[in-house]
């Protein structure tokens, strides 16, 4: 492809994003060009690999740029030069999609700031569309470096958070500039579909965040009642429901495995000390991927008991490592984890379901073999991160030729 791509997303790499990684990596291989930008410089207990800190090192930090004066009058001066019009319908874009009050006001004075610094770095890259990943304040500056630079925009539209707030978030300005939208599932693009006009409709779509199966290949497991939870230590991913669940399952072998790290580690530590389970859980902070595949190549179950999401990786990986799951049915789950084939669903803040079903997992390891094995086999016909990259190339390529027709709802990935 001969189009150059900014690809931008608000901290980029870390460590609880890689799948974002994944698609930027997806997308070189597939032959674009792809220019990494973030707003925010990741802190470096966020690279876990080398492979994060080549990326880190490569990748243009916007607000990093926009806190130098010069570099900042530069970029403003120049636009006001060059493009006064332009400039000028930006910052107007920025006042009348700010929420109430004096403080988003100035949130989106400042997003106007990054957008200039993020237009010009663009046009001296020779970047040709510029795509945001998650779509709030990185695609607020998204959409105004588009407007002040002319270069087309789109988006990949997660939830579930940006769901709670889409008029806050101008979800249906977003959508109605931006030239396509990447929806994460089938309910992402519902959800799209309930904040924009019907003629808006035909340009979102369904784009799978997605793993490299590769990587998690299955492993014979020893079947010693080990659990794992992979994933941030914050209320709306249902630990404390999780705990409560082990206290009725009682399993003297049964041992829980806590991958990642959050602004409730605290608070559930002492929670688990104080149900006495201490002894059954480990909390083991953030790891790289490599050492979540080993993990995954160990245990028997992978437990995500969430309360709201968009699709999650994770489940995906334990998929994908032949390792059955057991989760909520809620948003985009159902789309990955059918029930009883490769996985078991719960109603969110159920702790007796939560809990029968991973007995039901633990007590049967057939079942839970075969249903690893449908798992995995979901993961290679649907969610391979190269093919999903290569169906993400294949609407840049679609959206950049002049009067092509639209792309189906699920494109098909650019040979």
């Amino acid at each position: 492809m001969s189009m150059k791509i900014a690809y931008l997303t608000g901290e980029y790499p870390r460590a609880t994003d890689t799948f974002i990684q994944r698609e930027v990596a997806g997308l070189r291989e597939a032959g674009v060009m792809v220019e990494t930008c973030s707003i925010r410089r990741t802190g470096p207990e966020h690279h876990v690999g080398e492979e994060q800190r080549q990326e880190a090192a490569r990748t243009f930090h916007v607000l990093e740029a926009a806190k130098n004066p010069l570099r900042l009058a530069g970029a403003h001066l120049g636009w006001i030069a060059r493009r006064p019009g332009r400039w000028l319908r930006a910052l107007a874009l920025a006042g009348r999609t700010a929420p109430g009050g004096l403080r988003a006001w100035l949130y989106h004075m400042i997003y106007f700031a990054e957008g200039g610094v993020l237009a010009r770095h663009m046009a001296r890259e020779g970047v040709t569309h510029l795509h945001n990943h998650i779509a709030k304040s990185s695609c607020t500056v998204a959409m105004l470096a588009s407007e002040i630079s002319g270069i087309p925009y789109s988006f990949t539209l997660h939830g579930p958070d940006i769901f709670f707030e889409p008029i806050h978030w101008r979800l249906d300005e977003k959508i109605r500039r931006a030239v396509f939208v990447s929806c994460i599932s089938e309910f992402c693009r519902s959800q799209a579909m309930a904040f924009s006009d019907t003629d808006q409709w035909d340009k979102l779509h369904i784009v799978h965040c997605g793993v490299d199966p590769a990587r998690y290949a299955p492993a014979p497991r020893a079947r010693g009642h080990q659990v794992l939870f992979v994933g941030r230590l914050a209320a709306v991913k249902g630990l404390p429901v999780l705990f409560e669940a082990l206290e009725h399952l009682r399993h003297e072998t049964l041992s829980l495995a806590i991958i990642g790290d959050g602004p409730d580690r605290a608070a559930l530590e002492r929670m688990a000390r104080d149900k006495g389970i201490d002894q059954q859980v480990d909390f083991m902070g953030y790891r790289s991927q490599s050492e979540v595949a080993a993990m995954l190549a160990e245990t028997d179950l992978l437990v995500l008991p969430s309360f709201a999401e968009g699709l999650p990786v994770v489940l995906m990986e334990a998929l994908a490592a032949g390792v059955p799951v057991v989760t909520t049915q809620i948003a985009g789950i159902p789309e990955l984890v059918e029930h009883g084939v490769n996985g078991y669903l719960c109603p969110p803040g159920d702790e007796l379901a939560l809990a029968h079903a991973i007995e039901a997992v633990l007590d049967d390891p057939e079942t839970a073999e075969a249903m690893g094995a449908e798992g995995r086999e979901t993961v290679r016909h649907d969610f391979d991160s190269r093919i999903e990259a290569a169906r993400l190339a294949a609407l840049f390529a679609a959206y950049s030729t002049p009067g092509a027709p639209r792309p189906p709802k699920r494109p098909e990935p650019l040979s």
